[in-house]
């Protein structure tokens, strides 16, 4: 296969731009639903060439003119599409279905099968993986964000990105890894564009990190971020609030301690509050450790 020129090189580069920031479907003239539209893949800049009216030609055969509607005819209707429940689910309605899916998941596995089934978060048909955990399920402590990004997207795994990069040193410098440690994401699929998850959203798939968290049955559960926090504590203040506090967490047969700290993709905008976040890893170790 010949290798691209410098010009469609530089286009590959632009339209991956946009496919990272977060503009991954084409539009046009008209508005559309979107999610009418699961069952159709996103229009790229091919398939909206391909799409463009052509002048039709006709047959040479009469057996053939039976295939073209006479003129002035109507189309025929197109089918109608649906996108799961997604576009119809009321949330109330889609968080108690979530509840009772995730009350029947025995494992680890059976949760992600039953997770990546569930068609009642509109996130599942814009997202291109679930992304579920990573990391070792026996460790002892057990790390939250808030959800994946486009790294985490493309790639199926939390923490994958530049944020990913720098937990992985903020763990090595007390001593953990991904081998003794449980990463996972209060919201499993990618927002559209990285913007933040909606109530809605987080509200709806707050049960199956629930039923996650009582399947690891980690010691310690450290919150990365506000929205982790807020989701699983119930509080209200701000990360700046919350951060180095521990909070009672009540799995179904014990009690455990909850850290909040603040998310590592804060500290690559925010590198003076890395000293604080030092202080919160320092504490996580002392607990660990049985020293706190």
């Amino acid at each position: 296969m010949p290798s691209p020129t410098d010009a469609q090189a530089d286009l590959i580069a632009y339209l991956d731009f946009h496919v990272e920031a977060g503009a991954d479907a084409a539009l046009d003239e008209h508005p559309h639903d979107r999610f009418g539209e699961a069952d159709t893949p996103a229009p790229t800049l091919r398939t909206a060439r391909r799409a463009a009216p052509r002048a039709v030609e006709q047959p040479a055969s009469p057996v053939a003119n039976t295939l073209v509607p006479p003129p002035g005819s109507a189309p025929p209707a197109a089918a109608p599409r649906t996108f799961g429940r997604a576009a119809s689910a009321q949330p109330d309605e889609a968080a108690s279905d979530a509840r009772a899916r995730a009350r029947q998941a025995k494992s680890l596995d059976e949760l992600e099968r039953i997770l990546a089934d569930f068609d009642a978060c509109p996130l599942r048909f814009t997202a291109k993986n679930l992304v579920f955990a990573d990391g070792n399920p026996e460790a002892r402590v057990m790390f939250l964000g808030e959800a994946p990004g486009a790294d985490e997207d493309r790639i199926g795994k939390p923490f994958m990105g530049r944020s990913g990069q720098l937990l992985d040193k903020m763990m090595k410098a007390i001593g953990l890894d991904r081998t003794s440690a449980y990463i996972g994401n209060i919201v499993p699929w990618r927002p559209p564009g990285n913007r933040n998850p909606t109530p809605q959203e987080v509200a709806v798939c707050r049960p199956f990190v629930e039923r996650q968290i009582e399947l690891v049955d980690p010691d310690l559960i450290v919150c990365l971020g506000a929205p982790a926090t807020q989701t699983l504590t119930g509080s209200k203040d701000g990360i700046l609030r919350t951060r180095g506090r521990l909070f009672p967490y009540k799995l179904p047969n014990r009690e455990v301690k909850l850290l909040a700290t603040l998310h590592p993709a804060f500290l690559l905008r925010q590198p003076a509050q890395k000293r604080l976040a030092w202080r919160d890893f320092r504490s996580l170790r002392a607990l660990l450790d049985g020293k706190a």
